[in-house]
Parts: structure tokens; sequence; C-alpha cells
């Protein structure tokens, strides 16, 4: 097992944290740190204020701007800047919903909320866009060519934000829970490595991938529940070689593969 060169810093401990091993039971109602929360919601409100303001504007081109008699070329410049802002802000605001729901993921008990809560994005941003560009090409004081042009470029912005909107690898809580558990049950310890530039985290600092990602030369520990607090929400899918890498051998009768993540995740 070769020793990785790199710097290990220790993740601050958590409050009250208690020491987990093998031999304890991981229950699957795994809670975010109280901190992970508070970021959490930051990025929630930036997201509800980024969503508002895109309607907002998407409001102010519906019901003033696309009023204008005779619709001119001005109010056509204008009608493009504010779609491209409604895209800045529709981008904008699905980023930070999913950071924040990888940092307080809701649970697979609730699952009408799990699903809304993880594509809301995909909500708000057609609801940022459609009308917007159905009142462009039905719009009766533009001619031809400004509808075109106007519709062209809102429709194109709109796939644009789109492509931003959809949370393709969902986390719940039973996920990270089920991956607490696999760590646990596989070194004995809730001990996991990750680095500022991976998204997700590993077995033991010799990992090769967790070496590759180390841009700074600098590797983090801690448990599972700090490692998704700096924003790594699920153990790598290269469990099987990070065991053999990091010399471990799992105890008898234990899975060495991790938990199957969602097909869209990345190793």
């Amino acid at each position: 097992m070769a020793k990785s060169e790199k710097k290990v810093v220790r993740a601050e401990a958590l409050p009250d944290a208690v020491a987990t091993t093998a031999n304890d039971d991981i229950a699957d109602d795994w809670q975010p740190t109280p901190e992970a929360k508070q970021q959490a919601t930051t990025f929630r409100i930036i997201s509800w204020v980024a969503w508002v303001l895109a309607i907002g504007a998407e409001a102010f081109a519906i019901f003033w701007l696309l009023r204008q008699v005779p619709f001119e070329t001005v109010h056509l410049i204008w009608l493009i800047v504010i779609a491209v802002a409604i895209a800045g802000l529709a981008i904008t605001g699905p980023i930070l919903w999913k950071k924040a729901n990888h940092l307080d993921p809701a649970s697979k008990k609730q699952p009408v909320r799990l699903f809304v809560q993880n594509q809301l994005g995909v909500l708000m941003t057609l609801l940022a866009f459609v009308p917007l560009i159905v009142l462009i090409l039905t719009n009766k004081n533009m001619d031809g060519k400004q509808k075109a042009i106007a519709g062209s470029v809102a429709g194109v912005l709109a796939i644009v934000a789109l492509v931003f909107a959809p949370d393709l690898a969902p986390v719940s809580r039973e996920d990270i829970a089920a991956d607490q558990n696999a760590v646990v049950k596989l070194t004995g310890k809730d001990e996991v490595f990750w680095t500022k530039a991976g998204s997700v985290y590993h077995l033991c600092q010799q990992a090769s991938a967790v070496n590759l990602q180390s841009k700074d030369g600098t590797i983090y520990s801690g448990t599972v529940t700090q490692a998704v607090a700096a924003g790594k929400n699920r153990l790598t899918k290269q469990v099987d070689l990070e065991l053999k890498q990091c010399g471990i051998t799992p105890p008898a009768g234990t899975a060495s593969s991790a938990p199957a993540p969602s097909a869209s995740a990345t190793k």
C-alpha cells in the first residue's frame, strides 16, 4: 500500500459527536449537521430570490414591454436583454437549489416532497420562460421578423437554462445513511477522505482517486456527515479498488461493494 504524500487535514469535530464503529447499528434517519442545514437554508433563500426576480422580469416583459405600440427596435433589444437576465437568474436558482438539497436532502419516506424538492428547478425554469415565449409568438404588436428574433433567442436561452435545472443525481437521507453504514461495516469506523475538487468521498488517503483530485495537495478526513457538510454527498463507486489500495480487508460476510448509486452518478 503506497503512502500518500498529500497533507491530510482533519475536519473539525461535530458538537456532541459519537464515534461509530462496525459494531454499531446506523439508523436510516440520517441528519445533516446544523451548519449544513444553515448553509442549505441560505442557498434556498438565494434560489427563491433568483426565481422571484426572474419571474418578475418576465412579468415586466409581458405586461409592459410586449404591449408597446408600435413595437420598435429598442423594445426588441430590451426584450432580449431581459431574456438574458431571466436566463442568468434561472440558471443560478437551480444550481444553488441542488447544492442545498445535497446538504440537507429530503427523505424517501416523503416521496412527493423528495421528487418536488429535487426537481423544483425544472418547474421554476419553465415558469420563467414558457409564458414569455408563448406571448412573444402570439404578440400582435410585433412583426414576423421581431417575433422570429425574440422567440429564437428566448427559446435558446430557455434550453440552456433547462440544462442546469434538473438534478440528475438526487440524494435522499436514506442514501447517505446507507453509504455511512457501508463505510462503517467495511472499514470498522466512520471515517472517510475527500478533497475540495472532488464530488465524492473515499475510504482512505492512499486511494488513487482522492490523490488525483487533490490539486492543492490537501486531503480532508472526517465522518460521512462531515463529508456531506463539505459538499460530498456520496461514497465513491470504486469501492472494490479502494479496499485493495487501502489495504482494507472487510469483515467476513460483509459485501465489498457499496450501495448502488443512481445510474447518472459519476465515480
